[in-house]
């Protein structure tokens, strides 16, 4: 009904519905006459017939009492600066049986309508308060332990509630890999850090089962499960029927999920704790037990709005608003702790209303606890690093046994072989790294029997076995939601990306989840990971612009991630063994960023030249973060011109240094910044100091690359009145063949460069 048709009166307007419900509560007590039984004893069922017993009943009854009194307080102390949150759990309480019946070792990824499952889940361990732990996050405290201040999150670190901002669906596929992880790990010998058989859990709204990155997560649980592979992820719909204010058509969810293959429908009233608990408890124990993907449609309902600031009133009918209000789940719970005898209806108000004053008393005390004041501390979880430790161990060299092993004999270790070059080089790296960390796993489209589409992989799987190589469906949402899951348990996965372009089917994987989860648990947990992308442009004009990639900046805008590009073998070795260093050192989320046109680049100035091919570097080499290679004339510093670039650029930028010389009679200095991510300008700065004229050659795009760090570093280290030149691809798409070189930065285009820094 349009507000146009029936105009809402000004009075009606005015009305709080947080406090309608508040009040309907207790009137609802004060006027039950409804039949009482015998007090049932804490060992039998609550109500005849439940699976619930009283003792379970009264703590999940005081469990949706807190989650409800956190979410009545967040709307009174909003108004006056004290709280800065108020997306509640009104209505969704029920999901307190989802903790009850699963394990606090069971890793859970919740949604925001979760104050009942934690409410309860504390109760696994003693001496834990709900109220006051959500109290100080509602309150942005420092003290808040599970994000220290930065981020309204439920989540902790003894109960293995892991700290996200997913508003949609984006955590199913960290928790579907996450489930997959515990099973690989057992099977691995790996040392979980939970039960063997625990299972991952994870809830979402029924508006967010239509997000494709949900979409993908069932597919891939379905595609797992269809292999008879083990997948214990319990996939908990709360199904409220609306999404802020998009109704979802009822029926929908059942329909969509119900007959799903390979994907176990189990349905539950969250409304009723005394019918809804043992399907519940069916569901979980089903998911343990078979170790296959399960759903759990949860019925829930939504009260007091989306959030404090969703004034249902304006859009929905009154008599909408009171038909939902009358399914408000406390209502339930109070009915059967009045009809079960249970409780009197002086016990119920009493227990309510001492609720009420314990979660107001944790927001007062929230509110004089200090808060992030320094920029300092608001980012220092974002991006740890311990350069000391993380170089002790890239130079960690106690493995060469298992090398040898791997290798054959000392003749065929790589350090003993001629030069070779890049793609080559990755592939001894990565030998060494699974031989050096048992934990390692490698994974990605086509990267085992086949070795990779360029190779790279080659070798692997037949190495190390099919459990720790291993080709996933084509779906990187899913590769890299695998890869958050297996770092969660403590490996260390390397999942492949099989070119940049494809990166951005995927990107939030990393932005919104990856890279994030040390923000926002104040480092208390971390996925560290090394993505292998295959990426940029100089494939000679084949495969246009999925294979000839630039947008390097979609990588650069990601807080808390190192992207790292090498343009030569050595180099990338060594860059290499920092990276898995700096994932086990300091659990960082990185980048390798391997250029496809050098894969298999022999030759720097002729063919035959054999100029870019590199010696293996010996164990206990490692490139410190952040260090860039400095290619200086023979006969001279190369101050007269300094060339600052990356990957496909370091090649080209020596070539052209040769024609500019033998044109200006300049001589140049190539700067390779190998690093991308991030840019130290403190080495480009001591690069610039002595430099008469600079080139940046950027094979990213115009308008956002690498190139424009570069020039802020130097600007802001006070030489920004130097003579510049800035060579950079065009603002477009890479069109196929000989078109390509028309939009990224060729040799020509660097001499022509210092041609307009002569004149």
């Amino acid at each position: 009904m349009s507000n146009t048709a029936n105009p809402i009166p000004a009075r009606m307007r005015g009305l709080n519905r947080a406090e309608i419900c508040d009040v309907n509560f207790s009137e609802f007590v004060r006027g039950w006459d409804g039949r009482v039984d015998a007090a049932p004893a804490p060992g039998e069922a609550i109500l005849e017939g439940s699976a619930l017993d009283a003792q379970g009943f009264r703590e999940l009854f005081e469990s949706q009492l807190v989650s409800r009194h956190l979410d009545l307080m967040a709307r009174v102390l909003r108004v006056q600066n004290k709280v800065f949150y108020t997306i509640g759990s009104s209505g969704h309480e029920g999901n307190a049986m989802v903790a009850r019946a699963t394990r606090h070792t069971d890793p859970a990824f919740l949604h925001y309508r979760s104050g009942g499952f934690m409410a309860e889940r504390f109760r696994k361990l003693p001496g834990m308060d709900p109220a006051m732990d959500s109290a100080l996050s509602f309150a942005a405290s420092k003290e808040d332990p599970a994000s220290g201040g930065r981020h309204k999150v439920w989540g902790s670190k003894p109960l293995w509630v892991l700290p996200q901002t997913s508003t949609i669906a984006s955590h199913l596929p960290k928790a579907l890999g996450t489930a997959i992880a515990i099973e690989t790990g057992r099977r691995l010998g790996h040392a979980l850090p939970i039960p063997d058989d625990s299972i991952a859990i994870c809830s979402f709204g029924d508006a967010s089962s239509n997000h494709a990155t949900a979409q993908t997560a069932f597919n891939a649980a379905a595609w797992t499960a269809y292999q008879k592979l083990p997948a214990p992820v319990l996939f908990v719909c709360e199904d409220n029927g609306i999404g802020i204010s998009v109704k979802t058509p009822n029926g929908w969810i059942a329909r969509n999920f119900a007959q799903r293959p390979d994907l176990d429908y189990f349905h539950a009233d969250g409304l009723d704790l005394a019918t809804g608990y043992g399907d519940v408890q069916r569901a979980v124990e089903h998911c343990r037990r078979t170790r296959r993907p399960t759903f759990l449609h949860l019925r829930t309902t939504r009260i007091m709005g989306h959030a404090g600031t969703d004034f249902e009133i304006e859009w929905r009918s009154i008599e909408e608003l009171c038909a939902v209000e009358a399914t408000d789940p406390l209502l339930r719970s109070a009915a059967i702790a009045l009809e079960s005898g249970l409780m009197s209806k002086d016990e119920v108000l009493e227990l309510y209303e001492a609720t009420r004053k314990r979660c107001f008393a944790a927001a007062e005390a929230a509110d004089r606890t200090p808060k992030l004041d320094r920029l300092a501390d608001v980012v220092a979880p974002l991006a740890p690093y311990s350069p000391e430790a993380v170089h002790a161990e890239a130079e960690r060299a106690d493995f060469n046994g298992r090398r040898l092993e791997v290798f054959g004999s000392d003749e065929k270790l790589p350090e003993n072989q001629p030069p070779r070059h890049l793609a080559i080089q990755i592939n001894n790296a990565l030998h060494d790294t699974f031989a050096k960390y048992p934990d390692t796993l490698l994974f990605g489209e086509d990267v085992a029997q086949k070795g990779g589409v360029y190779t790279v992989t080659k070798g692997l799987q037949k190495a190390f076995g099919p459990r720790r190589v291993f080709n996933t469906l084509l779906d990187e949402t899913m590769i890299l939601g695998m890869a958050q899951g297996f770092a969660n348990v403590g490996m260390l996965p390397i999942p492949e990306i099989q070119y940049l372009a494809y990166f951005h089917n995927a990107c939030d994987q990393i932005r919104g989840e990856a890279a994030s989860l040390q923000f926002f648990s104040n480092n208390q947990y971390a996925n560290p990971m090394v993505v292998r992308i295959a990426g940029l442009g100089y494939q000679r004009g084949f495969g246009g612009h999925f294979h000839n990639d630039n947008s390097i900046t979609a990588l650069r805008d990601i807080p808390g991630l190192v992207v790292g590009c090498p343009s030569r073998g050595d180099d990338a070795v060594t860059m290499l063994r920092t990276l898995t260093a700096l994932s086990k050192v300091d659990g960082r989320v990185s980048v390798f960023l391997e250029p496809i046109a050098l894969y298999m680049t022999k030759d720097l100035y002729e063919a035959g030249d054999g100029g870019w091919l590199t010696s293996y570097p010996a164990l206990g080499e490692a490139m410190p973060l952040g260090a860039g290679r400095a290619y200086l004339p023979e006969d001279d510093t190369g101050d007269e011109l300094v060339i600052f670039t990356y990957g496909n650029g370091v090649p080209m930028s020596l070539r052209a240094a040769r024609q500019i010389e033998a044109k200006h009679g300049w001589k140049a200095r190539v700067v390779d910044l190998r690093w991308l991510v991030p840019l130290n300008a403190g080495y480009i700065v001591e690069q610039a100091r002595t430099a008469k004229r600079i080139i940046i050659v950027d094979e990213g795009r115009h308008s956002a690359g690498v190139g424009e760090g570069v020039i802020t570093a130097i600007a802001e280290g006070g030489f920004g009145a130097r003579p510049f030149q800035r060579v950079v691809g065009a603002d477009t798409y890479t069109p196929l063949a000989g078109a390509a070189f028309l939009v990224i930065p060729g040799e020509e285009d660097i001499v022509a460069a210092a041609g307009r820094l002569a004149g």
